[in-house]
C-alpha cells in the first residue's frame, strides 16, 4: 500500500514522501498516529498537496539534513579489522555499520541513506555518500585498517620465514644439494615472505 508521510519516520522515510508499506502497518500504526495518509491513484499530485500543507515541516527537516549533511562532509572514520590473505576482509563494511559509526559521532544518518561508491572489502580508504534528504547529499571517508594485533603477528610469521629459508639456504649448501634444488625451495620461501608483506603494508 502506498502512504503519504506527514511526520519523518524512521527506517522509512521523510515528511511528505511516497513510500510502500504492508495494508496492516498503515491502518493499524501509521494513519491512525497520523505519521502517513493513504495515496490514491493521483498520488502524486496528493503529495504536492501534502507538501504545500506540510512545507514548513518540510522545510525544517532540510535544514536539519543540511546541518548534518555539513557536518559529516570530508569526515573520516577509521575501522580497525581482521584480514585474511592480500588484505581482504572476512566479510565487508555494511551500511548499517557506517551509520553505527557515525551514531558514534553523534550524527544521525539512516543505513537506507548511506550509498556506497565501492564495496568495502578490502583494507584501504573508500568515498562514502549519505543521501540525508531530497537533494541534500554529504561525502565522508572510511578507512579500513588491519588489527595490529594481527599485524604483530604478521611480522612475526615473516620473520619466521626469513630465518627458514636461511636455515633451508645454509643446510642446502652444507649438504651439497643442486643448486637447482635450492633454487626451488627458497623460491616458495619468497612467495610467503612477500604475500606476508603484502599484508603488513596494506
Amino acid at each position: 500500500m502506498k502512504v503519504i508521510l506527514k511526520e519523518k519516520v524512521k527506517s522509512l522515510g521523510n515528511v511528505g514522501e511516497i513510500v510502500n508499506v504492508s495494508a496492516g502497518y498503515a491502518r493499524n500504526f501509521l494513519v491512525p498516529n497520523g505519521f502517513a495518509v493513504q495515496a490514491d491513484e493521483s498520488s502524486e499530485a496528493q503529495a504536492k498537496h501534502y507538501e504545500k500543507m506540510l512545507a514548513k515541516k518540510v522545510a525544517e527537516e532540510k535544514t536539519e539534513a543540511e546541518a548534518i549533511a555539513k557536518k559529516i562532509k570530508g569526515l573520516k572514520i577509521d575501522l580497525i579489522k581482521r584480514v585474511g590473505p592480500g588484505g581482504k576482509l572476512f566479510g565487508s563494511v555494511t551500511t548499517q555499520e557506517l551509520s553505527v559509526e557515525l551514531g558514534k559521532l553523534g550524527y544521525d544518518v539512516e543505513r537506507r541513506h548511506i550509498v556506497l561508491v565501492d564495496p568495502i572489502k578490502a583494507v584501504g580508504s573508500y568515498d562514502v555518500k549519505a543521501k540525508i534528504f531530497d537533494g541534500v547529499d554529504s561525502e565522508f571517508t572510511v578507512t579500513v585498517a588491519m588489527d595490529p594485533k594481527q599485524a604483530q603477528e604478521a611480522e612475526r610469521r615473516a620473520l619466521e620465514i626469513e630465518e627458514a629459508k636461511k636455515i633451508k639456504a645454509a643446510m642446502a649448501e652444507e649438504s651439497g644439494e643442486e643448486e637447482g634444488e635450492e633454487k626451488k625451495e627458497l623460491t616458495e620461501e619468497e612467495k610467503l615472505k612477500i604475500e606476508a608483506n603484502k599484508i603488513l603494508r596494506s
